[in-house]
């Protein structure tokens, strides 16, 4: 694929005497070997595509929240309706587990559906991932409960929460591939933070309608019924997102791969032998930044009714507030990571939850409105810079041609050990411990080691994906590339 490398970057690797004594042999060799872009390799993204492509992803991933939204703010109600027997402590954890379970999944669905996509297109396998997911979530809120069909509840719970899982395996890694090859390279960050837009919105809307309808029916109405209403609502939002991801094509990188008949699929073994190294680095990074996650956005209700005292609904609102707050500045950093870089950014978020996760927490406790907002807001801060950066992060660090398959699978797997057991192991500790702030020192932990890996990563703001040519935004910016590879004139 031809990339515009120097002369110099075509040479690395002979003997420097030889390319000393036969200059000009080598010269030809390099530019045979990385040949100059003609304006023809270039990709002029076109800005509506750009953003029905964004918001066609970005939809789904609001959906894929929005599923698991519900199931972590609804944790207390459904260990009531599907594991009635034992303490509250026990019933959370079980509920919690199942929880957990859809994420043991996914990995197995990132290995499916992630070469799948390198093979036969993004679109066609976020489709399929879409149908599945809504299918998975609808059919929970159709189950009887465990007063009605006994053990078998709990059992068809955790087979609708492992479909769950398995087409989410393919959800993220596809969303973030589908933005990044769409968007153009200095505006990538933007255009992917949109992806963690979805996200909250996600998490919102099913915050939202927890809240409402837990203040309008009361606990005891959504313990017997209320509770299925948000899992029915997975259906229509389903349609929605299928519609608009079938009207798109697929993204100018695959199909320039298409063109090059370079599309034969991802080799299971190539990703972890030749991508060994970078699907490391995809694991740790997405470990660190699975954790803070999952602690503030899906825990955290938990957390504040179950050892703080509040009620449901005022948890809620309290979380509304701050990821509200967080989506309306969330694309201002997607944008400044366009012009900063990806890891200052990176950087400024994980030390914010090294530095700022205990006295977050401290200020938790005190209980007050005030306090619990403050601590919110210092705990979302540094969050906001890992969302609006990640998106556009995660599918740089591989080749086209085993993008998709690569993220998918390295994503999955660090979601399913760090990220979904966030809540469950968060919990345990602080049974087994008795103190409150185990959410702070797990969260600090982990935010240091990602702080490690982001120093090993290689900046990718302003650069062309590894594998495809320059993506840009006008085709006076695609003649400037062209014109920079001019040799200057020797007289």
């Amino acid at each position: 694929m031809p990339n515009g490398s120097s002369t110099e970057a075509g040479n690395a690797g002979h003997d420097p005497a030889a390319v000393r004594r036969h200059p000009a042999l080598f010269r030809a060799v390099a530019r045979r070997r990385n040949p100059r872009l003609r304006r023809t390799d270039i990709t002029v993204t076109d800005e509506r595509t750009v953003r029905r492509a964004v918001k066609a992803a970005a939809l789904g991933n609001a959906m894929e929240w929005f599923d698991f939204g519900i199931y972590s703010y609804l944790a207390v109600t459904l260990g009531d309706v599907f594991f009635p027997s034992g303490s509250d402590t026990v019933r959370l954890l079980s509920s919690l587990a199942t929880f957990a379970v859809a994420f043991l999944v996914r990995p197995l669905g990132g290995m499916f559906f992630g070469p799948l996509g390198d093979r036969i297109g993004r679109k066609r396998v976020l489709a399929l991932t879409m149908v599945l997911m809504a299918s998975g979530t609808f059919a929970i809120g159709l189950i009887p409960s465990y007063a009605a069909i006994g053990f078998w509840s709990p059992v068809l719970l955790i087979c609708f929460r492992m479909l769950q899982g398995f087409s989410t395996g393919g959800e993220y890694g596809g969303a973030a591939t589908f933005i990044a090859e769409y968007a153009p390279d200095k505006r990538r960050g933007y255009f992917g933070s949109f992806l963690e837009f979805g996200t909250l919105a996600g998490y919102v809307g099913a915050a939202g309608l927890v809240t409402a309808m837990t203040s309008a029916l009361g606990g005891a109405a959504m313990t017997d019924w209320g509770w299925r209403i948000p899992f029915l609502v997975a259906g229509p939002l389903g349609l929605v997102g299928l519609y608009l991801r079938m009207k798109l094509e697929d993204t100018p990188a695959f199909q320039k791969l298409e063109e090059d008949e370079e599309t034969g699929g991802t080799e299971i073994k190539e990703i972890f032998t030749a991508q060994w190294a970078r699907l490391l680095l995809c694991v740790v990074l997405a470990g660190a930044y699975g954790i803070t996650d999952y602690m503030l956005l899906s825990y955290m209700p938990t957390y504040l009714t179950d050892r703080l005292g509040y009620d449901d609904a005022h948890g809620l609102l309290i979380l509304i507030a701050t990821m509200v707050l967080l989506m309306a500045v969330i694309t201002c950093v997607g944008r400044l990571s366009d012009r900063i870089g990806r890891k200052p950014l990176l950087m400024a978020g994980l030390g914010g939850f090294v530095a700022l996760s205990a006295p977050a927490f401290l200020l938790l406790k005190q209980g007050s409105l005030g306090a619990v907002l403050g601590g919110m807001l210092m705990l979302g801060l540094p969050l906001v810079c890992l969302l609006g950066t990640m998106s556009a992060v995660l599918p740089a660090l591989f080749p086209t041609h085993v993008r998709y398959g690569s993220l998918a699978i390295g994503y999955n797997i660090s979601t399913s050990l760090f990220g979904g057991t966030t809540p469950l192991v968060i919990t345990a500790l602080i049974h087994a411990t008795g103190s409150d702030m185990m959410p702070a020192f797990y969260t600090a932990g982990a935010a240091l080691i990602g702080m490690i890996a982001v120093a090993f990563m290689r900046e990718t703001a302003r650069q062309p994906l590894e594998g495809s040519p320059p993506a840009v935004a006008t085709k006076e910016e695609a003649e400037e590339i062209v014109i920079s590879q001019s040799p200057e004139p020797k007289f």
